[in-house]
């Protein structure tokens, strides 16, 4: 689905999908009433109902296997905003062991990489459009920063070698999200989701040929189930788009922590 679905309200994505799936099942329900004259009738009702069930729980099946994917990349996202804000955390917490000018540059470039993440990338990562070739500057030269000091005893080694592992595991941690963020439902899966929904209408209102109250009624009660689920997929299918996302928090709660000393 394109960006401007994604970055809609929910209950603007709701208008929409509802909007397409009734208006899908209204156009299967005129053609088939247009189809089912008297003489083809007989015919169309020799349909099995017993297709009902096998189109419905194959429809089923592809819900959810098109969830499972998308509750995944919630998670790893979720995980990895979680994991970079607690290495950085701990590189702030760390940087007390530091001279003090070394301290104060190393928690300005950590509140820039923050500032940052959440002004540049976070949109970015909400239209597909970032990549793993550029490096955070801020966070780069903090890494810089720590590896070319020169620690004045043991103390001073151990924090030294403590920041840098924290400073790396929140690159890591930066890549995995960004990694996530390019993860959506393709353009496949979603016609795939669709025609299965479309196969179901058409074979209720073949099953429901000459009771054409019925057939409304059946119809609209799967298309609504098509549009919900559809809805609750495509409202979490980027996990960094749209109004149900993630969002910089975790980063900025330490942001406050980055120029003062715990």
């Amino acid at each position: 689905m394109s960006d401007w679905l994604h970055n809609l309200p929910v209950p603007w994505m709701a208008l929409v999908i509802f909007g397409f799936t009734f208006l899908l099942a209204a156009a299967i329900f005129a053609a088939v009433a247009m189809i089912a004259t008297e003489e083809r009738a007989k015919s169309l009702k020799a349909i099995s109902p017993g297709m009902l069930p096998v189109l419905g729980i194959i429809f089923g099946l592809f819900v959810a296997f098109t969830a499972a994917q998308v509750w995944g990349d919630s998670d790893r996202a979720s995980a990895a905003v979680s994991r970079e804000a607690s290495a950085l955390r701990s590189a702030v917490l760390l940087a007390a062991g530091l001279p003090a000018e070394q301290e104060g540059r190393l928690r300005g470039l950590v509140r820039d990489y923050i500032g940052q993440a959440a002004t540049v990338e976070w949109p970015m990562m909400a239209h597909q459009a970032i990549s793993l070739k550029e490096t955070p500057p801020a966070l780069a030269e903090a890494l810089q920063l720590v590896v070319t000091m020169t620690p004045q005893g043991r103390g001073q080694e151990t924090v030294q070698r403590e920041i840098i592992a924290a400073l790396q595991q929140a690159l890591d941690a930066r890549r995995q999200r960004i990694i996530v963020s390019l993860a959506a439902v393709n353009s496949v899966k979603w016609w795939c989701l669709y025609l299965q929904a479309a196969c179901a209408l058409l074979a209720i209102g073949l099953v429901h040929c000459d009771n054409r109250l019925g057939g409304a009624i059946a119809m609209g009660l799967f298309a609504t189930g098509v549009a919900t689920s559809v809805l609750l997929i495509a409202a979490h299918d980027r996990p960094f788009a749209g109004q149900v996302s993630i969002h910089p928090e975790p980063l900025l709660q330490i942001m406050p922590d980055a120029t003062a000393r715990n």
